[in-house]
């Protein structure tokens, strides 16, 4: 077999030699056989496909129109006849300027100027890109060059643009949020560079899929101080102007919980700037206080962050209590010399390359943090074997921890993976509803009691836990709201309460959907797909669809309810069956347990945003970040 068709094979060669020889294509073809006067080739650019292609000795011209025909403007190699005709060299030349000229051809076809808008304002949108970035010369030449001279557009457009595709997104918002029957929004206000900023998000469960939906409302600079007056004023707007303020269920809110540079306390010589160290203002306590001045705004329930309330008992209270124990001392010296290492790690490349090089993965450095990154942190330095520990402790030059010191560490991470665990599940926007915080807190407290007897260094912290776990959701477990939210969930219907509650909780739900709107209840959805699952003989026989002898919408309520209890099915689907049921679900579950939706609102890719870093007024930076967080939801129109 050959390569590429050169003259050393064998006789034949020879006359191969006045066609192939000097072909400047030639190494896109590997020899197969000889066939009379013709010889058979594969066509290497078509592999892995076999492609066998049949050509005279004399002429390549049934190649060239295979080339021309199927592998456009593929490459040739320089001449290696000096003896070549001029004319044979010309016309390839000519050829050769041919297929430039239709490729460019076919570029300028598929690559129009509104096309080359359109990447642009999506460029300078999702990555919160400065306008300025258009004026730059190197910009302009990468469009050029990549597109053949179609030019990039200048800032007035895009300002133009940006005004359109703002108020076309608010239109199409207003649109989908007007056939929505509840919704909830989330608030909080992010300060840092002394500008304080004011976000809003909105989030609905579809009525046909029990998908949830969000988006994003608002994203605008506070001026002055913040008060009862500010937060309530710009809340009630918002909402007057998307038309929701009857439609809202509640208002979610930050507890305050600060972001912190977790060097502060630990680390020695700090240099970094703390442009980026900011904080979240306590909405939930500014709008308890009392108003200044007498308004009639009519504003929701308000109700505090679980995952916060969360993130306060693993901070606040563990802390207190670790303070108060006989591990004060042993958990300072451990947590300062890990901060130690991820000090180094953070300040030096040396530390973060000896850190791969050594564990064999990505260190977590936490740098502006929540608890949950930092617990993540601490798993990557336990994972560590005894070895690797000390060999990364003396590259780095910090203190080696000591064996107790370890033991420590491990049982933390132990202990808290529970406590980790129902922060991810607060946090997940998607798939999280009020109903899913009472089991979960109620989970997380036999899960912490069951390691208290196995603790070694952490069973009073454990006991601080508990306590405060109660104290700071009592609230919510005295919530009405929150326990039809939870009875209202399939994943959980009454399994979590006593049974002597069960049947008081059956009279509550009976209840409220006595008093549901009945044009709000559909019908149930008798059609619908069953699961291809077959887990029980109930699964597996099936006499196709037959009528009920009463249909589902007419029985009574306690029926229904009954039926709804006394249920197995877990996924939202089965809601379906339960058009009540279906209807007190989006009621109470629209409402999300988390702020973690406006969280992602402030920040871009991991990074806090701001408008100096972007050099936009006010006005066109919440009009950029409102395009970019609801770009899910509404198209990005640029013409």
């Amino acid at each position: 077999m050959i390569s590429e068709m050169e003259v050393d094979h064998n006789e034949s060669s020879v006359e191969i030699k006045s066609a192939m020889h000097t072909w400047r294509y030639r190494h896109h073809f590997t020899y197969k056989a000889d066939q009379g006067k013709n010889i058979i080739v594969q066509c290497n650019l078509c592999l892995p496909r076999v492609n066998l292609l049949s050509t005279s000795k004399t002429s390549t011209s049934n190649l060239k129109k295979h080339l021309d025909r199927t592998h456009l403007g593929c490459e040739a190699k320089p001449d290696v006849k000096r003896g070549r005709k001029k004319e044979e060299y010309n016309g390839e030349e000519s050829r050769h300027c041919q297929l430039k000229k239709l490729k460019a051809e076919i570029i300028s076809k598929c690559m129009t100027q509104t096309k080359i808008d359109e990447l642009i304002f999506n460029f300078i949108v999702e990555d919160c890109q400065s306008f300025y970035v258009l004026e730059q010369p190197g910009f302009r030449k990468l469009v050029a060059g990549l597109t053949e001279g179609l030019r990039s557009m200048d800032r007035v457009t895009l300002f133009t643009k940006v005004d359109q595709g703002f108020s076309r997104m608010r239109e199409e918002l207003m649109e989908k949020l007007s056939s929505i029957q509840y919704v909830c929004t989330t608030a909080d206000i992010w300060t840092a560079n002394s500008r304080s900023f004011f976000g809003m998000t909105c989030h609905w469960i579809d009525k046909h899929s029990l998908e949830r939906k969000s988006a994003a409302l608002g994203f605008a600079r506070l001026q002055g101080r913040i008060t009862h007056d500010t937060i309530a004023g710009r809340i009630h707007d918002i909402h007057v102007a998307y038309n929701i303020e009857s439609k809202v269920q509640t208002t979610v809110t930050d507890n305050g919980s600060p972001f912190i540079s977790v060097f502060r306390e630990f680390a020695v010589d700090s240099k970094e700037s703390d442009d980026d160290i900011g904080f979240y203002e306590n909405v939930s306590t500014v709008l308890e206080g009392e108003p200044e001045q007498d308004m009639l705004l009519f504003l929701p329930t308000v109700q505090r962050c679980a995952s916060h309330t969360l993130e306060q008992i693993v901070t606040e209270d563990f802390w207190q209590a670790v303070s108060q124990g006989p591990m004060c001392q042993l958990h300072y010296s451990t947590m300062a010399k890990v901060y130690a290492v991820w000090n180094k790690c953070h300040h030096l490349q040396v530390g973060m390359d000896s850190a791969e090089e050594i564990g064999k993965m990505a260190l977590v450095v936490p740098a502006v943090i929540r608890w949950n990154v930092e617990y993540c942190a601490v798993q990557k330095i336990v994972s560590l074997s005894e070895r690797e520990l000390t060999e990364l402790c003396a590259r780095l030059e910090v203190p080696r921890m000591q064996p107790e010191e370890m033991a420590f560490l491990k049982e933390y991470v132990t202990v808290f993976h529970p406590l980790a665990f129902a922060l991810e599940l607060f946090q997940a926007e998607q798939k999280c509803y009020l109903g899913l915080v009472i089991p979960t807190v109620l989970s997380l407290k036999n899960k912490l009691n069951e390691q208290k007897d196995s603790a070694t260094y952490l069973s009073g912290v454990i006991n601080a836990i508990v306590v405060a776990i109660d104290l700071r959701f009592q609230e919510l477990f005295a919530s009405t709201e929150a326990k039809i939210a939870t009875a209202t969930t399939p994943q959980f219907r009454l399994l979590w309460m006593a049974a002597s509650d069960r049947e008081e909780m059956c009279a509550v739900l009976a209840t409220e959907a006595a008093q549901m709107d009945p044009g709000t209840i559909t019908e149930p959805n008798t059609s619908r797909n069953s699961s291809n699952t077959i887990e029980t003989e109930d699964d597996f026989f099936s006499y196709g669809s037959v009528k009920p002898a009463i249909q589902i919408q007419q029985r009574g309520v306690m029926e229904e309810i009954r039926k709804y209890v006394e249920g197995t099915g877990k996924s939202l689907e089965c809601l379906q069956d339960f058009p009540r049921m279906k209807q007190l679900f989006l009621k109470y579950n629209t409402t999300l347990p988390s702020t973690a939706p406006i969280q992602r609102l402030f920040s871009q890719k991991g990074n806090l945003v701001t408008s100096q870093r972007n050099f936009l007024t006010d006005d066109y930076f919440e009009r950029i970040q409102l395009l970019r967080y609801n770009s899910n939801v509404c198209t990005l129109v640029t013409e």
